[in-house]
């Protein structure tokens, strides 16, 4: 398993980079840090092993290192490592693959 950071994640958790919001509006007005939505979009950085199912059989992650997603707004923890803010959050909560 390949991990670009120095996290690995248990189970089904996954390591999120969110990716950055506009700066600035379509008709060109600069946004502030606080005028700013959460993304709800990222890049996975790195990828737990799978849950465990009740009877001690392992199910592999759908998602893998690379894949860009879609995730739920105010889902997962925020972890931030130097200048780098990552998301910790489960496979379900990821709403769609962007291919």
């Amino acid at each position: 398993m390949v991990t670009k950071v120095k996290l690995q994640p248990l189970g089904e958790r996954i390591v999120i980079k969110p990716s950055e919001q506009e700066a600035q509006t379509k008709g060109g007005i600069y946004l502030p840090d606080t005028a700013k939505e959460k993304p709800q979009e990222g890049e996975i950085v790195a990828a737990g092993p799978g849950r465990v199912t009740d009877d001690g059989t392992r199910i592999p992650m759908e998602l893998a290192v690379g894949d860009k997603v879609i995730y739920s707004k105010y889902a997962g923890t925020e972890y931030k490592d130097g200048d780098e803010e990552y998301l910790i959050l489960r496979e379900s909560d990821v709403l769609a693959k962007i291919s």
